[in-house]
């Protein structure tokens, strides 16, 4: 990789469930905290969530924004969660008129807070919530080719202090996660996975192949059976943009009984 912009794109798991010990969590909470020991800690973060749409790509501006327990049905201590990082308007700005520069509208929100999609696995990542942080919606339309051009657009506010998360879920099918696992269930599961590190991985592709296939990504073995809405693919679609390149190393795993990934981009860690 011959670039200084570092992403990740990691797959969430279930609402709180990571942080109140389940076990079907435990290789994902072990990965998210391998990944944070092993690259150089960010000064900045930016989380692409698949849990925020808007009808222009939003910003998160305020300087301390609260949390936004955005998930039902868990345990009291779910909506005590405490993550207390503060914000970071400037480059919340930085990055509005580097998407403006692109041709790309925005919208900058100074009251919104940070939904589960960023305080679950940063907290495990970094407890000590003293990074600032930015969180970044999703379009509505939820087309693929517009969030790599966002990710495109956002190459200009990166250096090596800022990591770009893109969280999602390589896998959310929200039925099959409830329902019976059957062999060709698990092997529907595999194939796209399969598809999904080849794509992210294999360093023979040329860019614009890479980028063609992330478009075009309804055509992958089973996708739309891992994927019925893609809101928690399309912040690897971001993190592709702004990399611009095939990723520096994958992360294979099980979360909720589900085979699922994760990728890194890092040069530090080519």
């Amino acid at each position: 990789m011959n670039n200084q912009r570092r992403a990740l794109y990691l797959s969430h798991g279930g609402g709180p469930m990571p942080l109140l010990g389940d076990p079907s969590h435990a290789e994902m909470v072990a990965c998210l905290q391998e990944i944070a020991a092993t690259i150089e800690q960010p000064k900045a973060i930016i989380v692409v969530s698949a849990h925020w749409e808007e009808r222009l790509p939003t910003i998160t501006a305020g300087a301390q924004p609260e949390l936004i327990y955005d998930y039902y049905g868990f345990p009291e201590e779910s909506y005590q969660i405490k993550y207390p990082c503060p914000g970071n308007p400037d480059l919340a700005n930085a990055m509005a008129d580097a998407l403006r520069e692109a041709d790309i509208e925005v919208k900058l929100d100074e009251n919104r807070g940070f939904d589960h999609g960023l305080f679950i696995p940063l907290k495990i990542m970094y407890p000590q919530a003293d990074i600032p942080c930015v969180q970044l919606s999703l379009v509505k339309t939820l087309d693929p080719a517009t969030h790599i051009k966002i990710g495109q657009a956002l190459q200009s506010v990166a250096d090596d202090s800022v990591l770009l998360i893109g969280s999602g879920f390589s896998f959310h099918n929200m039925q099959a996660f409830f329902s019976q696992e059957t062999a060709e269930t698990t092997a529907m599961n595999a194939d796209f996975d399969r598809w999904l590190r080849d794509t992210c991985c294999d360093q023979a592709l040329t860019e614009k192949q890479r980028e063609q296939r992330l478009v075009d990504w309804q055509a992958a073995p089973s996708a739309r059976y891992c994927h019925p809405r893609e809101e928690h693919l399309l912040p690897l679609h971001v993190c592709y943009g702004f990399a611009g390149s095939a990723c520096d190393k994958a992360y294979q795993l099980n979360i909720l009984h589900k085979q699922s990934s994760m990728y890194l981009w890092d040069p530090q860690n080519g």
